[in-house]
């Protein structure tokens, strides 16, 4: 896997060289150490994940990506895979128009990462808990109406990036709208559906309905995000609901202090394993352009009755370029 890791970035190195476009590399890493109580508590160290990636701009209207997601995926031995991510070609038809087509971002929740901003640390709600995957094979669109109004829509095979488009051929399509009410304050709505592939009583179209906030004040940021699924699963009455809250403010010089809680509910208990609370609260030092380092608690408790906090310290990093 080494030497597969090695001939990507030598490939995106020499076609940096050879097209002058724009390579970039993103990479998450941390130690953590858990602090549940067990007489021999889990730590380790972990490279998370690194993106190896290279953009080029062909003209003003039209560019291109691709993106390597190489991710840990061994259950015992220290194992990398890189996928695909993003390979699409961006056409910017005029200056309110622009289409992605080929292997895209999707537009679920990069919103609400967006607001989040410590993705290094810890994904979103919606990408945590597999709501929709951040890439996957399609179109996407973005218009913007106006100076403060702007609509986004997608088509995608709706497997996510890792898979291939499933035997019932269907397609996931979403529509979002996002206001710019001022430069501080951002408004966004979204609708998602994944049609169902059968018409048993059992089956449902699922159906994903966002909304979020995020303010950006001089010196700190906060967001608000909160989201529901009708018939997860493509299962009929299967409704599932994720709220989200998070911050961050300066303290000068490169660091600052953040935090997060996330609360996820299903309807009738169905979902009852993965409900809980989850809580992030840290400190986060830009050590020089490119590089951040963080510090921070993690605790996740299940809804189940009886159920105990899982905590966990952590340092994590995040170093691109």
């Amino acid at each position: 896997m080494k030497k597969t890791i090695l001939s990507i970035a030598l490939s995106l190195f020499g076609l940096g060289v050879m097209a002058q476009g724009q390579p970039h590399v993103k990479i998450f890493s941390n130690f953590n150490y858990e602090l549940s109580g067990e007489e021999n508590p889990f730590k380790a160290f972990e490279v998370n994940r690194a993106y190896l990636g290279y953009g080029y701009t062909y003209n003003e209207n039209f560019s291109a990506k691709v993106t390597f997601d190489v991710g840990n995926v061994g259950a015992e031995k220290n194992e990398y895979l890189a996928f695909l991510k993003i390979a699409q070609v961006t056409w910017k038809a005029n200056s309110n128009l622009k289409i992605n087509f080929g292997q895209v971002g999707t537009k679920n929740f990069k919103f609400m990462e967006k607001a989040w901003g410590h993705r290094y640390i810890y994904k979103s709600l919606q990408d945590k808990n597999k709501w929709a995957s951040p890439a996957d094979a399609g179109v996407t669109a973005d218009y913007k109406i106006n100076s403060s109004l702007s609509l986004d829509a997608q088509v995608l095979n709706g497997e996510g990036f890792m898979k291939n488009q499933g035997e019932n051929g269907l397609f996931r399509g979403g529509v979002g709208l996002t206001f710019n009410a001022t430069d501080e304050l951002a408004v966004r709505l979204h609708r998602d559906v994944s049609p169902r592939s059968s018409y048993t009583e059992t089956d449902a179209h699922q159906n994903t309905t966002s909304a979020a906030v995020a303010y950006s004040g001089e010196g700190f940021n906060v967001g608000f995000e909160y989201n529901m699924q009708e018939g997860a699963n493509n299962v009929t009455d299967q409704v599932r609901k994720g709220t989200s809250v998070y911050g961050a403010y300066d303290l000068g010089d490169g660091l600052s202090i953040f935090g997060r809680y996330d609360e996820l509910t299903s309807e009738n208990d169905w979902n009852l394993d993965k409900d809980g609370t989850f809580m992030i609260a840290g400190v986060e030092k830009v050590m020089t352009k490119g590089v951040k380092a963080s510090l921070n608690y993690q605790s996740f408790t299940e809804a189940t009755d009886g159920a105990e906090s899982e905590n966990t310290l952590y340092v994590s990093l995040e170093y691109k370029f």
